[in-house]
């Protein structure tokens, strides 16, 4: 059954400060070597520390800013997300499964491959968006990569985001349409600080193309991802929450030591766009 772009209901709810809590990592550690469920929680301060470089910014001073702090980060192989998808998005209920991004489905780490009934791993940002393919860099980069039923990633395919279109069947509460996918609503803004990080990290000094959002569908192959214009309604109506604040952690502590600065600060999405 269709639905307009114009018809999709809002989630209610305004964003409050986010500030996660920070583990101070004196070193790397091997990626062997992560924990599963929740990250260890530290002070404010720490956090706070994190970000002084980009604190009293604007605009592109801003972007910039957190450009060269997140940049500082460890790489994963493709293989290794596996493993680290099993401790970012492990379900608080049951630490043998993961949830699954778009479904919600509680599944068993175990459970991963290419087969339907499988979860797989998801680019957000689409990997053709840019052609970053699943090499070290974007391809392998935790912020973005999520677990997803195999069936309902294929129907997501490279779209853009935008509201509308028809239910996706086995994914309630997920469109589709020809150009665009919508998520669930209580992934909404997790999908859209995804996004937004990447076009953070990802600036065309490292060898990779300047990633960057837009307010448009159909980008294809193109460095872009849309829609800009509804992801910032779904970062508003859809704040931070539990699970995405531990995945920050867990992917800071354990994984890559850089962190998603939209999750920790919300308000820098509109002082940014």
């Amino acid at each position: 059954m269709s639905r307009s772009r114009a018809s999709r209901g809002s989630v209610a709810g305004g964003i409050g400060l986010a500030v996660a809590a920070l583990l101070a990592v004196a070193a790397p550690a091997p990626v062997s070597a992560a924990p599963a469920g929740d990250a260890p929680s530290a002070s404010a301060s720490a956090v706070a520390d994190y970000y002084a470089p980009a604190e009293g910014r604007t605009g592109e001073a801003l972007k910039a800013a957190l450009h060269d702090i997140i940049s500082d980060q460890t790489k994963l192989s493709y293989s290794q997300v596996w493993g680290a998808l099993g401790d970012t998005d492990e379900d608080p209920a049951d630490p043998d499964n993961v949830i699954l991004l778009y479904t919600g489905r509680s599944q068993a780490k175990s459970e991963h491959g290419g087969d339907l009934g499988d979860w797989n791993r998801e680019h957000v940002w689409a990997k053709s968006h840019g052609d970053f393919g699943t090499g070290i860099g974007p391809g392998t980069d935790l912020h973005h990569l999520r677990p997803t039923d195999v069936r309902v990633n294929s129907i997501r395919g490279n779209k853009d985001f935008d509201n509308g279109g028809s239910s996706v069947s086995g994914a309630p509460g997920n469109y589709t349409d020809g150009d665009s996918f919508e998520p669930r609503d209580a992934v909404k803004g997790d999908v859209a600080r995804m996004i937004l990080y990447m076009a953070v990290r990802y600036e065309g000094g490292d060898g990779f193309a300047d990633l960057e959002p837009n307010d448009r569908v159909g980008n294809g192959s193109a460095p872009y991802h849309g829609r800009l214009g509804v992801l910032k309604q779904w970062h508003r109506e859809d704040p931070p929450d539990s699970f995405e604040r531990n995945r920050n952690e867990v992917i800071y502590s354990a994984y890559q030591h850089n962190r998603n600065p939209f999750i920790d600060r919300p308000e820098w999405v509109e002082a940014i766009w």
